[in-house]
């Protein structure tokens, strides 16, 4: 099968979207598909590398969002590469300028679509006019105007599909999690010196204990929880160290809220990690902690729980699967209780280790090889309903055929169809 994927967000971009992207490209890829990603232009990426797999379009920052990229050209070169790849179905991983042109290409040539809606919208409205220019009515409006025509809506929890249901979108929506690559996580993929060097180099001593915090550095992530509940830990543990990995627009209020409450010498900023190495930063912690409810699903938890150490999360709908207090991590409700846990987890090194080995058992259902199967199975069903897969360019009364293994029917009402969509098709 040749899938296209249209997106705004890729690599060397980093977010869970460009994470989400890859994992599912390799999975595919590994099944026996051809992949090609439709996406932005990007000044930092390899397009040596990339070529004839990624297919990158003039792009500008987008105003709100200036380390995310809007394209301003390229239905025309994307209607020509759709013929000459022979793509079978388009899946969009954004509502915004990539998603568009992905739109436009299925109805031109009649293709299958699907849509993976990442973003949880109604959390970042404050970005644009401090929430004031766009009202959660119209993110409502905008997002069923996307989705209503798409075959189906990919979600990864339940808690977006009732956010899409309460937008009145009508479509049929399937809840698929997003994998993780498990062996990028664990700990003997890292060597300890290496490790020891990374630690030394961030002003983490041997014996300090390390809550580690990986996301982009937002208002939505609330990292500033984690900040504010830190003075209450060092009360009880003095050599603890609050790590925080990524970037972001609040990394600098965040920098002035550890001086205010006088602990800056036990916050570190690391930066944004290329994800290929972002493992290496899991396993400087001994506690992982994430205050964020703003989640589609959460990746960084399965992260976390994938490099062996324990988690707490604030409650939220996003992780109620995930993480299940006192059995794979700890879940707080109000801010106040934060402090109280992480110190809980230092304290009493058995319950853990007992979290941490009842996550590893727990997350199997969130490995990259399922995430890539589901999908598979996903567009094998979407492509039956179309008789229109893998290649099969021309007109023939087949009852069934076989793809990969699977025997697909094609239904009687269908086949008039396709006949239709390869002559458009050679238009």
């Amino acid at each position: 099968m040749n899938i296209g994927i249209f997106t705004d967000t890729f690599f060397p971009q980093i977010s869970g979207v460009a994470t989400s992207i890859k994992t599912m490209e390799k999975e595919l890829t590994k099944r026996g598909h051809n992949v090609y990603i439709f996406t932005t232009s990007d000044p930092q990426a390899d397009l040596e590398a990339e070529q004839g797999k990624v297919f990158r379009f003039s792009s500008i920052p987008f105003v709100f969002f200036p380390e995310r990229r809007i394209a301003v050209a390229g239905t025309q070169k994307v209607a020509h590469l759709i013929r000459r790849l022979e793509i079978d179905v388009i899946h969009t991983h954004t509502e915004f300028s990539m998603g568009l042109i992905g739109k436009k290409m299925a109805k031109k040539f009649d293709l299958p679509v699907l849509h993976t809606y990442h973003t949880m919208y109604e959390d970042y409205l404050h970005y644009i006019g401090k929430g004031k220019l766009i009202t959660q009515g119209v993110v409502q409006r905008l997002s069923r105007a996307f989705c209503e025509s798409m075959d189906t809506v990919i979600v990864p929890t339940e808690k977006v599909q009732t956010s899409l249901r309460r937008y009145g979108i009508p479509n049929h929506i399937r809840i698929i999690p997003t994998g993780t690559e498990f062996q990028s996580f664990k700990a003997d993929r890292f060597d300890k010196t290496s490790l020891q060097h990374t630690r030394a180099a961030l002003g983490i001593a041997p014996n300090d204990k390390v809550v580690v915090s990986v996301g982009r550095v937002a208002q939505e992530k609330g990292i500033d929880i984690i900040v504010k509940a830190f003075p209450s830990v060092l009360a009880k543990i003095p050599n603890a160290k609050l790590l925080i990995v990524g970037d972001g627009p609040a990394r600098k209020e965040l920098e002035e809220l550890a001086f205010t409450e006088d602990i800056s010498k036990s916050v570190i900023f690391a930066g944004e990690q290329d994800w290929e190495t972002i493992g290496r930063f899991y396993q400087l912690g001994d506690v992982f902690v994430s205050a964020s409810t703003s989640e589609t699903q959460g990746m960084t938890y399965i992260e976390a729980m994938a490099s062996g150490i324990p988690v707490i999360a604030k409650t939220d709908r996003s992780n109620e699967d995930l993480v299940l207090d006192r059995r794979t991590g700890r879940s707080f409700r109000t801010d106040a209780e934060l402090p109280e846990m992480i110190c809980g987890l230092f304290q009493e090194p058995e319950m853990a280790n007992r979290l941490v080995t009842n996550a590893l058992h727990h997350i199997q259902n969130f490995s990259a090889e399922q995430f890539g199967a589901n999908i598979e199975q996903l567009y094998m069903e979407t492509c039956e309903n179309y008789g229109w897969i893998d290649g099969q360019r021309t007109y023939e009364p087949l009852d069934q055929y076989t793809v990969n293994n699977y025997v697909l029917s094609i239904p009687a009402a269908v086949l008039q169809k396709r006949e239709k969509k390869v002559r458009k098709y050679h238009e």
